[in-house]
């Protein structure tokens, strides 16, 4: 009986099938990090730091709790014939590094080129949030985001340019501030056609990736 009841109480993550711990481990884990620092969770100024971490990560990590191609799944064919590029540029990226779980801020822009139907153009966007509120590394991002509109869209291809910079770069480490770095992933149409892949690059403003 008490197997089943813990099992009611378990919460499990969409992306990973993994069962976290729950809320009080998390917050119990945080007061381990900062007494290892060595300050004192208990101080006024730190009492309700555990809290506000977990609340924070929730927020920060909401993308395992999300399916990226069900945002997808709703289409519209009614677009007068259109089959030229789409594209999204200048999307805000907020996402953690999973080697040092620090921030990584960016921009991410996304095109694609229709087959018949199109998604609406917020879809595009909370499809980058749903895979950047993950731990990530900056390539694996970006392949995420384009083999998702590629398989679940069937278009004629798909382009995503991820620009960013990596705080376990920026302020630990090395220590270089000034540096961004750049991937991109092209499919289909972007891939094989050259004069494709420029008309989306110049859509996005570069001319060159």
């Amino acid at each position: 009986m008490m197997n089943k009841i813990m099992k009611k109480s378990e919460v499990v993550s969409l992306a990973t099938g993994l069962t976290r711990p729950s809320r009080d481990e998390a917050e119990a884990a945080v007061r381990t990090l900062i007494r290892w620092a060595g300050d004192d969770p208990d101080r006024e100024g730190l009492i309700g730091t555990p809290d506000r971490v977990v609340r924070s990560y929730q927020e920060f990590f909401s993308g395992y709790d999300e399916d990226p191609a069900e945002m997808l799944q709703r289409t519209f064919e009614e677009v007068e014939g259109y089959d030229e590029v789409v594209a999204l540029r200048d999307i805000r990226l907020e996402s953690h590094c999973e080697h040092h779980m620090v921030p990584i801020i960016g921009r991410v822009h996304v095109g694609y080129l229709p087959d018949k139907r199109v998604v609406g153009i917020s879809k595009l966007a909370r499809v980058v949030d749903a895979y950047a509120h993950r731990l990530q590394i900056q390539e694996k991002l970006t392949a995420q985001i384009a083999n998702t509109l590629q398989d679940v869209l069937q278009p004629r291809g798909v382009a995503v340019v991820i620009e960013a910079a990596h705080q376990c770069m920026t302020t630990r480490g090395v220590h270089k501030s000034d540096v961004t770095m750049v991937t991109s992933r092209m499919l289909g149409a972007f891939r094989d056609n050259g004069e494709t892949r420029r008309e989306f690059l110049t859509m996005i403003g570069r001319n060159t990736i």
